[in-house]
């Protein structure tokens, strides 16, 4: 085969190999709503049934697709409930931070209001994401998280830490309601607030008579914990509801309408610039809100963000409907001790600086001089054994 052809050949299989990277989601890893007036209705859940098969309904829901060569975002939305219901998920290829530029976009239903279109808002329900990298290789997100840190993060009004637990309702005690009527007292809930009350319920409404509890929720009780943000609501009337729910700046999930690969939340009445511009990596921060470099991330978590009763819209509920990478062939900068280029530091690497200090074959060398002295000694020998150490 002559040389150019063979150049060709591989320059084909290198574009196959990167036009394999889907930009949307392929799996969902949990997802536990809180409760809610949609939970078991999205997706649609009518009897207890396993946890899998919730996974399943929820990846059908969210995972993404192509028809025809369009890629589609989702076939539906999932809901998460009231404060601290949560979804992971990720994608089929890690999404690579590239500097200063926006790495994913997450899709909700935020809707800008047609009645108060000077305002900007309506019906706005903040989800907050956290991203976390596969450390130990294992493929599940059981590593740490770092919160993508938005707008409000350093609000006074911000509650870091805050944990709330709701009780499961007997649903039996709760009957049908006539239109316009409420059981005030459904799902009871307590917190660890420090600007409001730490205890209260979510309510029931005519408009959805099952159960908000998840069904395939094991136990009496579930708990949640994050950050929770101040509420966005305003009712303008003193004798009806007639909410507005504000739109934050920038940094969350279902707050601002989005738009693109074929999604569009009711943006025809607001400005582009006000649409959700998307989520940038290099935003995330650890527990103590110190700035975390990651090159790239694994797995990505959305959970609500707020503890809010807006009277006949009920509680406030993150929605997702669907994600997107918004670069999909970046190809992140290696990892310092990555000797043989496979993403991750393992004692893989240590072999083959060994071997390439016995044979002097450096085919399996990618990023070998790892001290960055010029050459490729023991001393780079011993710097990934203090990486893999974690010195």
């Amino acid at each position: 085969m002559k040389r150019s052809s063979l150049l060709l050949l591989l320059a084909a299989l290198v574009l196959t190999a990167v036009a394999q990277n889907k930009p949307y989601i392929t799996k969902v890893y949990d997802f536990m709503p809180a409760p809610g007036q949609f939970i078991n209705e999205l997706p649609i859940v009518d009897d207890p049934i396993s946890k899998d098969s919730v996974l399943k309904l929820a990846e059908n829901s969210i995972c993404g697709y192509e028809i025809n060569g369009v890629i589609k975002v989702s076939r539906s939305m999932i809901c998460l409930g009231s404060f601290g219901g949560y979804v992971v998920f990720g994608f089929d290829h890690p999404v690579v931070n590239v500097k200063d530029e926006y790495d994913l976009q997450i899709f909700g239903n935020a809707m800008q209001s047609n009645s108060r279109p000077s305002l900007l808002g309506g019906s706005s329900e903040s989800g907050i994401v956290m991203v976390s990298r596969d450390v130990n290789g294992n493929g599940i997100p059981d590593d740490p998280w770092y919160e993508l840190a938005g707008s409000e993060y350093n609000h006074p009004k911000t509650q870091k830490h805050f944990t709330i637990t709701y009780y499961k309702p007997d649903d039996s005690q709760f009957g049908p309601l006539s239109m316009n009527q409420y059981h005030d007292q459904y799902i009871r809930w307590t917190c660890n607030s420090v600007d409001s009350l730490q205890e209260g319920y979510i309510r029931k409404n005519s408009f959805h008579s099952h159960s908000y509890w998840p069904l395939w929720a094991d136990g009496e009780t579930l708990t949640f914990e994050g950050t929770k943000l101040r509420g966005n609501a305003q009712n303008f009337s003193a004798t009806a509801d007639d909410w507005h729910q504000y739109f934050f700046d920038w940094g969350y999930v279902d707050n601002r309408p989005d738009e693109g690969y074929g999604y569009k939340s009711n943006a025809t009445n607001i400005n582009a610039a006000e649409l959700n511009k998307g989520f940038k990596i290099e935003w995330a921060v650890d527990d103590d809100g110190n700035p975390v470099n990651l090159k790239k991330i694994d797995f990505v978590k959305v959970y609500s963000a707020m503890l809010q009763d807006c009277g006949w819209l009920g509680e406030t509920s993150t929605e997702v409907a669907g994600a997107i990478d918004l670069h999909p062939d970046a190809v992140a900068a290696p990892e310092p001790g990555d000797v043989n280029g496979d993403g991750s530091v393992t004692s893989a690497d240590v072999t083959v600086l060994y071997n390439y200090l016995l044979s002097n074959d450096n085919s399996a060398l990618v990023n070998p001089d790892v001290n960055g002295d010029g050459s490729i000694t023991s001393a780079d020998v011993t710097v990934v054994y203090n990486i893999l150490l974690g010195n």
